[in-house]
């Protein structure tokens, strides 16, 4: 019988392992999605790397999600006198313009943002380069904001720039954002990670672009980066398919300290509404240059799978890393030992109010627990009855038999969910036969294992599912 993991794992695809040969080895070693990072590289390359995942798929016949992650709207440095980094001391005075045609030195620099200056106040902190320079401001004067630097550091241009605790009226999506959007539709991705989302008035801005251009199916993941976005939390959440702790940004955006407890109440709210959550960057960064992790990332890995996350992210560490197949293995098998710890039931309050659909999954789940069922099988065309069913952590692999190859692909990115498809059941015993086919099929159960299945007499009609019934299965 197959040993599965339950924790996801999606992986940044960059040129050390763009190639299918590679691909099909992070597929057989655990990857579940393939991240692409719009930030970099043109569409000639990210349309090659979609290529080749599916030619792996084909090829080992392991199902994996596409995620394109775009590149988001930001505030960069503009150009410095030959190119070349400043240095700033530690106490001196230093000037950020919205004029774009200064060019920089080591006392000024023009910045991207045309509202820089009249966002900011007296008091506020500019943060460049994930901050590595810390500056006070201590003075607006018409479009420019002068600061004193906190410490002494490198300045180059091009490099981002983090307002802490200001509201940046930054549109939700750029140009480029809408253009790499529409590539996405047209290209079929599974999955769009949208940056720097600050309220749901964004999300609905990106499902908007989405709708548009024919990709209605392509779910949203939103990343929060921010005090503001942390703030609206729950608007967010309830407008989005699902979330991505997005710890890079967010711990320079947030005290540092505080990331922790903002990741683990992202975790356990998006555990209670049954969508998928991310947990990202910085898992095994040290895997970027050495061939094995550091005891506190192996324990971060563990933490967020404890905390209840669905998946969790490499970015550096498989795009251009000298370890990415280790990494993924690195991570595949922390998360089958930590998975197993996991009892049922683990999020506490999760249902308010019942609908016959999260009643049955609740139902379903109780009774996999009581006879020691080693499989669910649930029968959906959204994905919704296979993501009401993993909001209980049961110990039982959740087999989602599904009509449609978009949810099926989507479903690769849901904690404990193995996705199938046989569009041929039309009546409820149709559906419990292929159920326990299907499970044989894939090697999930063993003779006289339980299954509990679960279905809707109208099946593959969203919402439902009313229907649960318990196999034994026979040779």
């Amino acid at each position: 019988m197959r040993s599965l993991k339950k924790t996801k794992i999606v992986c940044t695809i960059g040129p050390v392992t763009e190639s299918v040969e590679t691909l099909k080895e992070l597929l057989n070693r655990g990857m579940n999605v393939m991240r692409l990072n719009f930030s970099h590289g043109d569409y000639e390359e990210h349309g090659m790397r979609m290529k080749n995942f599916r030619q792996a798929m084909s090829e080992t016949g392991i199902r994996g999600g596409i995620l394109l992650d775009t590149k988001g709207p930001e505030i960069r440095t503009m150009t410095l006198k030959d190119g070349k980094d400043v240095s700033i001391k530690a106490g001196q005075k230093f000037t950020f313009t919205t004029d774009q045609s200064v060019v920089g030195d080591n006392e000024r620099v023009a910045v991207t943002y045309e509202n820089f200056a009249k966002d900011l106040k007296v008091g506020d902190i500019v943060l460049v380069d994930d901050g590595l320079l810390e500056l006070d401001v201590t003075e607006i004067k018409g479009n420019e904001v002068i600061c004193i630097a906190r410490n002494n550091g490198d300045l180059g241009q091009k490099k981002g720039i983090n307002l802490p605790n200001v509201s940046v009226n930054l549109p939700a999506l750029s140009e480029k954002d809408i253009e790499d959007l529409k590539f996405g539709c047209q290209n079929n991705v599974d999955f769009v990670a949208a940056s720097f989302i600050r309220k749901a008035d964004d999300v609905r801005q990106v499902r908007k672009v989405l709708r548009e251009n024919g990709g209605e199916r392509i779910q949203i993941i939103s990343k929060i980066e921010s005090q503001e976005g942390l703030d609206n939390f729950d608007e967010i959440l309830a407008e989005s398919d699902g979330i991505m702790v997005a710890r890079g940004d967010l711990g320079v955006e947030i005290p540092v300290e505080e990331v922790p407890c903002a990741q683990k109440m992202m975790i356990r709210k998006c555990n209670r509404a049954g969508k998928v959550v991310i947990t990202a960057t910085q898992m095994l960064d040290s895997m970027i240059k050495n061939p094995r992790p550091t005891r506190a990332e192996a324990n971060d890995v563990a933490n967020a799978i404890l905390d209840g996350t669905d998946a969790v992210m490499l970015s550096g560490e498989t795009a251009k890393g000298k370890y990415p197949l280790a990494a993924v293995e690195v991570m595949n098998k922390i998360a089958k030992k930590v998975d197993a710890t996991i009892p049922p039931f683990y999020v506490e309050g999760v249902i308010n109010k019942h609908d016959i659909t999260t009643a049955v999954a609740e139902g379903s789940a109780d009774i996999s627990e009581r006879l020691n069922a080693k499989l669910i099988v649930v029968g959906t065309e959204s994905g919704r009855a296979a993501r009401d069913m993993r909001r209980y952590f049961p110990k039982a692999n959740i087999l989602a038999i599904t009509n449609n190859e978009k949810t099926a692909n989507q479903l690769v990115l849901s904690r404990g969910v193995i996705p199938y498809v046989d569009a041929s059941p039309k009546t409820l015993e149709e559906f419990f036969v292929i159920a326990e086919a299907a499970a044989k099929k894939l090697n999930l159960v063993e003779n006289n294992d339980i299954i509990i299945a679960t279905c809707g007499e109208s099946v593959f009609i969203q919402g439902t599912t009313n229907s649960i019934k318990v196999i034994q299965v026979k040779a």
